[in-house]
């Protein structure tokens, strides 16, 4: 019998259970706080990932800075370049381009100039004569690369109708000659010649580590042995632009023959900056470089020389106003001359 008041007693909370609810929540506290911690993460990564393929943030670089840049994106690239080679000499029956020291070593002796030679469809004779009178064709033209540190290659693009009569003949004229850069990716135009240009110090700079890069027309004779002594007294010039430098009027009439379809651009007294002709001009590497590396950026204008021309102005080049490079006949001392 009950007390009279008295009814039944709330049940007593077991510890136990109290325990397990504060370790319950407690793991849940920890979860959460990772969970947060691992979306700032993902968020963070997520935006120096967007800035990075975007470009934002980063500021603009100079000609130095791209040096780095290049080393590093053709590493590979350069090792697969040196594998061919020796393998090529190999085959060829040439020794390769290094040389034993003392210490176990080796080193190789570094290429002078590349000198892309434009030519067009239908110039064979005039590729014959520069084979002809300065540029040498089989053994004389590796002696020629290996004892003066000179590669010399004709540069052509495809034809408009790829794989027609034009491009068989040239490629079966590059199977006996072996002196032909060929751009596949280039409908061969008298209208691309900046493009033309730009190609070749693109490819150039991506197989050859030289000292220097030139281009020059299929009707322009070259004396060697005067253009390396030209180029001794520069080696110390890291961005040298090199040439007959010259101004000139601009064209506006579509019937003039050096019509300048983007005349506007160069002001109103139509005349160009100060440029290297472009029957010969030349551009050491780290400029060779910086058109390979910002290709897609660079303008071209109607004629390659003020194209290579309008990229040179706003970067710390030394114009060099060489007048043996002016190659309108030969003179004494001259380095090139035009037919």
């Amino acid at each position: 019998m009950q007390s009279r008041g008295s009814g039944p007693r709330p049940p007593l909370r077991s510890p136990i259970s109290a325990v397990m609810l504060a370790m319950f929540a407690t793991m849940a506290a920890v979860y959460i706080a990772g969970r947060l911690w691992q979306d700032a993460q993902n968020r963070v990564y997520l935006i120096k990932e967007l800035d990075r393929r975007t470009g934002q943030g980063q500021s603009a670089i100079s000609v130095d800075d791209t040096l780095k840049l290049v080393d590093c994106r053709h590493q590979h690239k350069k090792l697969a370049a040196l594998e061919m080679e020796l393998a090529a000499a190999k085959h060829e029956g040439f020794v390769g381009q290094y040389s034993s020291q003392t210490n176990g070593t080796f080193s190789r002796k570094k290429i002078l100039v590349v000198i892309g030679i434009t030519t067009g469809f239908g110039r064979v004779k005039h590729r014959d004569a520069v084979r002809k009178s300065w540029l040498p064709t089989g053994a004389a033209m590796k002696k020629l690369e290996l004892e003066k540190g000179v590669v010399a290659r004709f540069v052509i693009g495809r034809s408009a109708n790829p794989g027609d009569s034009l491009d068989r003949e040239i490629d079966d004229e590059n199977r006996q000659t072996k002196d032909f850069i060929i751009l596949d990716n280039l409908a061969e135009t008298s209208e691309d010649s900046s493009e033309k240009t730009k190609l070749f110090f693109i490819h150039a700079a991506e197989t050859w580590d030289a000292e220097f890069y030139a281009k020059i027309n299929d009707d322009v004779y070259v004396n060697i042995d005067a253009l390396g002594a030209m180029l001794a007294n520069h080696l110390d010039k890291p961005r040298a632009y090199i040439g007959c430098m010259k101004s000139g009027e601009v064209f506006s009439e579509s019937s003039q023959k050096w019509y300048e379809p983007e005349w506007w651009k160069f002001g109103d007294g139509k005349s160009y900056f100060r440029h290297a002709s472009g029957e010969m001009f030349l551009i050491s590497r780290a400029l060779a470089q910086f058109i390979s590396i910002n290709r897609s950026i660079l303008r071209t204008y109607a004629h390659d020389d003020v194209s290579v021309g309008s990229w040179m102005i706003g970067l710390d080049v030394k114009h060099v106003n060489e007048g043996k490079l002016c190659c309108s006949s030969w003179s004494s001392g001259a380095i090139c001359a035009a037919v």
